[in-house]
């Protein structure tokens, strides 16, 4: 008989508490208490296992010993993914809908959504010139929102644009939380889901559509039995893109405060290509807090590394942790955006919108339109934008989800260069 090791154990009765009290660090946290990259403890009601670091995250895409569907906690699918999800389907069902996804990912396509998000920052540009100060965070939340609209053929009227900003934020703002803000997550998504519903039958039922987009494209795929996705299914996946899309408006709100707190890095943007843009973003990436961890189920009962894992155990990957694990990255809790000229290119050490490969794995479909996004942004931050940052507060906590600097990031006296 094989002999299995004890798996480190955290024995707390308030854990589940305690995870979303302590955000990106709960697992951190528990895996240097343990020494150990692997950890039992209670995960919502149940019994759990947390990873972290490389190896980790080699186990946790191999799609043999884990599963994605009824890994998504209730809380998370009635706010941040939905039901139905792409998120939350496994095998040939995952590979059918992912595929719908990354039709859209072509260069034509996402060179478009630079277009558009370029278009956004000289509108917007021009107005913030007429005020005093702005919070960027709110402003590229709009010009996120109008671009995706604009990418995905969900048509848009001027009017709406507030209400359908504030929806897709709280889908995302709000979903970690257990105040207010959870329920009118919940209550925001289902009334754009009812909204994007009725305007997929519209399409299905002759509407006016372009082919090329999103909402034709999605409204009129087939499953594996050949199938056209129910309505509700489709609404779920049209707002997989439009949600993402708007929430990089975190990223880029940590972009600006990167550009503001590490001069020296900025410097080098300035005026420079595609790679030192590319390099800065990946770090913002790495090093600011986005996704803490990720979710699955054991799929068959095995061993790891001398560890029993048994069917159906809840898992959840550290993906903040293993971007900031110190056997992986030298310095990693500096900003350093040339670590990535040696940086290896492995889809485990570095995932902060999830690991493993695209086309098989449950890699994010938008990790390559957030690049182009995020490239766009930091090129208008430093080469043609001026502007001054006033005091306020810049801080960010790591127990909020998602993190944000508490001030959204003011900036004052905005001008265009050009």
């Amino acid at each position: 008989m094989t002999d299995h090791k004890e798996m480190p154990k955290e024995t707390g009765l308030m854990e589940n508490v305690r995870l979303l009290r302590e955000g990106y660090l709960y697992i951190i946290n528990r895996s240097e208490k343990f020494d150990s990259p692997v950890f039992e403890t209670n995960l919502l009601g149940e019994k759990g296992v947390c990873l972290t670091g490389k190896e980790a995250a080699e186990l946790f895409y191999d799609n043999e010993r884990f599963k994605r569907e009824g890994a998504a906690p209730k809380l998370a699918q009635k706010t941040l993914f939905g039901e139905g999800g792409v998120q939350g389907l496994d095998g040939e069902e995952h590979r059918n809908r992912k595929a719908m996804f990354m039709s859209m990912m072509t260069k034509d396509s996402l060179e478009e959504v630079q277009a558009l998000f370029k278009e956004k920052w000289e509108r917007y540009s021009r107005k913030w010139e007429a005020e005093d100060e702005i919070v960027l965070y709110d402003e590229v939340k709009k010009m996120l929102a109008e671009s995706a609209f604009e990418w995905t053929g969900v048509p848009l009227q001027g009017e709406d644009l507030e209400r359908w900003t504030d929806e897709l934020s709280d889908m995302f703002e709000g979903a970690a939380s257990f105040s207010l803000k959870h329920f009118e997550s919940r209550r925001s998504r289902s009334k754009a889901e009812e909204r994007m519903e009725a305007l997929v039958e519209k399409v299905r039922s002759g509407g006016v559509a372009d082919e090329q987009r999103a909402l034709y494209q999605f409204s009129f795929h087939k499953d594996t039995n050949g199938e056209l996705l129910s309505p509700a299914v489709v609404a779920v996946e049209l707002l997989n893109l439009l949600r993402p899309i708007t929430a990089i408006s975190v990223y880029a709100d940590f972009t600006a405060l990167a550009v503001h707190d590490c001069p020296e890095e900025s410097a080098k943007v300035k005026g420079g290509g595609k790679d030192e843009q590319q390099r800065f973003i990946q770090e913002v990436r790495r090093y600011y807090p986005f996704f803490p961890f990720a979710a699955a189920r054991v799929k068959k009962d095995f061993e790891w590394k001398g560890y029993e894992f048994k069917k159906d155990t809840l898992t959840l990957l550290d993906l903040y942790g293993t971007n900031h694990h110190p056997d992986l990255w030298e310095q990693p809790d500096e900003f350093k955006p040339d670590r990535f000229l040696t940086w290896s290119g492995s889809p485990f050490d570095f995932i902060p919108q999830g690991g493993g490969e695209y086309n098989i794995g449950h890699r994010c479909a938008g990790e390559w339109l957030t690049l182009d996004i995020l490239r766009v942004t930091v090129d208008y931050l430093v080469n043609h934008l001026e502007y001054t940052v006033p005091k306020q507060d810049l801080t960010y906590s790591m127990n909020d989800i998602p993190s944000l600097p508490e001030s959204k990031m003011k900036l004052r006296d905005v001008r265009r260069r050009d």
